[in-house]
């Protein structure tokens, strides 16, 4: 029996005339791996080029494609993968500036490989892997893998602002705890080191049977203190340029118009939108996949449950979200989303709150999604400025 008569009417757009020389890059500290095949040959090539040195990968290409010219007499176009990773998107741009070169940037988990419990795992082998993916992504075949969006200089510049804060407002948290715990140690269980009277109160501290507090347990609190007063100052200075670009934008862009939702502050604003409502997307389960609050089923013949949200998407915007699912409760108590929370939470009693809110947080970035880009009201939401 003819099996390719079976086959539905999609598969006829697979590509099979591909006239041009794919080539994988293993990017390491010290060195790049360069995978390629080239038309007229079946053998895969490998070569080596110094870590960060762009020139010589351009010199590696440029002899691929001498080669293949000498062998088939046609120049070809070289078609690049690469893993998204510590490398960044430079890399990325660079060869997309260059002629006759097209630069893909491929989510290393989206790549199938062997289920063995004990698999081969080389960078020979994931050259040649990324090869034949790309070669098949190309041909048009059907989830081989998933590329990625690279984003623009400008957005990606802009997203390091609520990362940094992010960072900085954990490193805080760091030295407070820190503080609190030598604290505890000698029975102080009242000091709160982020009141503007910390260090007139460590001055004026004892230990728990009314002895001076030791010297060198004084003086490093003293240096945590130097340390959380740097830190403070880093995340003023991270929230005025913050505050300065949301000033900076026009009514219609999306920090603007998430900023003008109560419950939803400046932070939460430009994190909504520097790490998700950027992008272009095409629906909403493209939206929810993207914050990783899409559903994951397991079905396999009488199997069939489901494993809750995939947290395959960007981990910032789902934490994000969640927050916010919980602050719109709060402060949107007359929304038809919040209605429908507590309709789902009562018809069980009260209990599965944390289910139904991240089921809530997934309907929310949806319908903040449609506000933001398409000017969609969202049904009983209350601005807290005009």
């Amino acid at each position: 029996m003819d099996r390719t008569s079976n086959q539905p009417a999609a598969v006829a757009a697979i590509r099979v005339d591909l006239s041009a020389i794919f080539i994988s890059l293993e990017l390491s500290k010290s060195s790049w791996l360069v995978t390629a095949l080239s038309p007229g040959s079946a053998k895969m090539t490998r070569h080596s080029v110094p870590g960060g040195d762009l020139p010589a990968l351009l010199h590696c290409f440029s002899g691929l494609q001498d080669k293949a010219h000498a062998r088939e007499g046609k120049l070809y176009p070289l078609i690049v993968v690469q893993e998204a990773g510590l490398d960044g998107f430079w890399i990325h741009r660079a060869l997309e500036a260059e002629k006759n070169i097209t630069s893909h940037v491929v989510d290393a988990a989206s790549i199938s490989v062997p289920r063995r419990s004990r698999r081969a795992k080389t960078d020979r082998i994931d050259g040649e892997t990324l090869v034949r993916t790309l070669m098949a992504w190309v041909r048009g075949e059907p989830r081989v893998c998933s590329m990625v969006r690279v984003p623009a200089v400008e957005d990606e510049d802009r997203r390091r602002i609520s990362r940094e804060c992010r960072t900085l407002i954990d490193e805080r948290t760091c030295h407070t705890n820190r503080i609190k715990g030598l604290l505890f140690s000698i029975g102080v269980r009242d000091y709160r080191p982020l009141r503007r009277d910390c260090r007139e109160r460590l001055e004026e501290l004892r230990t728990e049977d009314g002895q001076p507090m030791p010297p060198h347990l004084k003086a490093r609190l003293v240096r945590e203190l130097d340390r959380l007063d740097l830190i403070s100052d880093q995340i003023e200075a991270v929230e005025s340029e913050r505050d300065a670009l949301i000033a900076d934008a026009s009514e219609t862009a999306p920090q603007t118009m998430l900023g003008a939702l109560r419950g939803i502050g400046p932070e939460f604003a430009n994190v909504l939108t520097s790490e998700g409502l950027f992008r272009s997307f095409e629906n909403r389960r493209q939206v929810a996949a993207y914050a990783g609050l899409a559903a994951s089923p397991w079905q396999s013949g009488t199997i069939d449950r489901e494993q809750g949200v995939s947290k395959a998407g960007n981990p910032r915007l789902r934490t994000a979200m969640i927050q916010v699912a919980w602050l719109w409760l709060r402060y949107q108590p007359d929304t038809a989303l919040a209605r429908w929370f507590h309709e789902r939470v009562r018809c069980n009693d009260g209990r599965g709150k944390k289910v139904a809110i991240v089921a809530l947080a997934r309907k929310l970035l949806v319908a903040l999604w449609k506000y933001a880009t398409r000017g969609v009201v969202i049904e009983g939401a209350v601005l807290s400025r005009a």
